[in-house]
């Protein structure tokens, strides 16, 4: 079934797009969630009409993600965690963890836009990537350090 998506869909494509799914996504997900209508005539013209909205919009987005990707690819990001003798860690770093960092340095993230391969479990320092549109990835220094133990 064709459908037009109404908004940015990560695993689909962009608002304004018109993709191929399966009728029963499409009816039971999609349309009702409001992420897409069915792609007829009607609903076409519509497109045609706002196609330029949509273009300028996308490219409003790509600027931002592109300005926000020069000021967090300047932060490393400092940890300090419990480790032991080995240097693993009693725990990981998270995407989550990540973001509220970044949020303490006065960067907001969604912690859904840093990619992780997996947790990070040992001391050392790490590339993150942040995907923060999805033609604008940067990449931030995470550095994971070991808490100074009382004695």
């Amino acid at each position: 079934m064709k459908i037009i998506l109404l908004q940015n869909f990560e695993s689909l494509g962009f608002e304004g797009d018109i993709v191929d799914v399966a009728k029963g996504y499409a009816r039971n997900y999609l349309i009702p969630k409001g992420t897409a209508i069915e792609a007829n005539n009607a609903n076409l013209k519509a497109l045609e009409m706002r196609k330029d909205k949509i273009t300028a919009r996308r490219m409003k987005d790509k600027k931002e993600a592109e300005r926000a990707a020069e000021k967090v690819s300047q932060v490393t990001v400092t940890m300090i965690r419990k480790a032991g003798e080995e240097g693993k860690l009693y725990g990981s770093v998270t995407s989550k963890d990540i973001a509220q960092e970044l949020e303490r340095e006065g960067i907001s993230v969604d912690r859904r836009k840093i990619v992780t391969d997996e947790a990070i479990r040992t001391l050392g320092e790490f590339e993150v990537a942040i995907k923060l549109h999805p033609e604008v990835m940067t990449t931030i220094k995470v550095i994971v350090e070991k808490e100074e133990e009382k004695a």
